[in-house]
């Protein structure tokens, strides 16, 4: 959970260099609170389980969720700044993200152990990694002895996933440069992508959905590999993009749709998110997705 920083500029600026940016909001965001609010826009009763800081941005933060009906009964605050992301989005919609974790940092297995209700009331259990790696250990674990479907959205990723994590992840959902960085394969063509994932589903992962930006999604169960295409629509800020598809496929799933209408309804909930600027902000309505007629 953090609040985005967020300024428009005409580029990204190089190392070392001072930019006139056009615009500056903050917006909540926070990969964990995009994702829980997407599913919730997108027709799921949602429970948040993190850290928000004793400072204004912990109340805002907290309250956005609340709005959106999702249950916050295991979102805990804790002394000390909330967790924030600054987001540079330059003229071509592209954007460089630097998050400080803050009071994400404070979410430990023993806080998990204390919501576990949470847990053993949820149908799908979606995790990232803006939190601590031990905690994201410790929930998968737990949700797969939980019987739970179990969704891992490994960003930001830098390095290898823990060996041992892979035989509870029913869905892996890494963008291009996460695939690379679990796989230690190059992904920059339809081709890479899927010996990433093969490489991924060998690691003991039960599924693998790559997202390939404006070239859709690429889906293997180790069997079989579909190359899903996505919505061609005019961008205008990418962020929270990744999360709006991750919330709407988790939303989907849990309203017992089948894979592949899951991973397209989150790819339309995707498009249209980046047709509008901010994180949550820009993330679209149950209805707004079904009134959507693919191109």
């Amino acid at each position: 959970m953090n609040m985005d920083l967020v300024t428009r500029a005409s580029r990204l600026p190089r190392a070392g260099e001072t930019l006139i940016g056009q615009t500056f909001s903050t917006v909540p965001g926070g990969k964990g609170a995009n994702q829980a609010v997407a599913s919730a826009r997108l027709g799921a009763e949602v429970a948040m389980i993190g850290c928000v800081g004793s400072d204004a941005y912990g109340t805002q933060l907290r309250d956005a969720l609340l709005v959106e009906g999702i249950d916050c009964q295991a979102v805990s605050r804790v002394e000390g700044s909330s967790g924030v992301a600054l987001i540079v989005v330059d003229d071509n919609s592209q954007n460089a993200i630097v998050i400080v974790a803050g009071s994400n940092g404070e979410l430990t297995p023993a806080s998990l152990q204390s919501f576990d209700a949470v847990l053993q009331a949820a149908d799908v259990v979606v995790c990232q990694l803006e939190v601590p790696m031990e905690t994201v250990g410790f929930t998968l674990k737990r949700a797969r002895e939980l019987g739970k479907t179990v969704i891992l959205n490994p960003a930001p990723a830098s390095a290898p996933l823990p060996a041992e994590w892979y035989a509870s992840i029913d869905y892996l959902i890494p963008n291009e440069s996460e695939a690379a960085a679990l796989s230690g394969i190059t992904v920059d063509t339809l081709d890479s992508a899927k010996l990433a994932a093969t490489q991924l589903i060998k690691a003991g992962a039960g599924k693998v959905i790559i997202t390939l930006g404006a070239q859709g999604a690429l889906f293997t169960d180790g069997q079989t590999f579909e190359h899903l295409l996505a919505p061609k629509v005019k961008a205008v800020d990418t962020t929270a993009a990744g999360d709006t598809f991750v919330g709407g496929f988790a939303a989907a799933l849990a309203v017992g749709k089948s894979e592949a209408e899951a991973i397209r309804f989150g790819q339309v909930a995707a498009a249209l998110s980046v047709t509008r600027a901010g994180a949550q902000p820009s993330i679209p309505t149950l209805h707004e997705v079904q009134g959507f007629v693919f191109p």
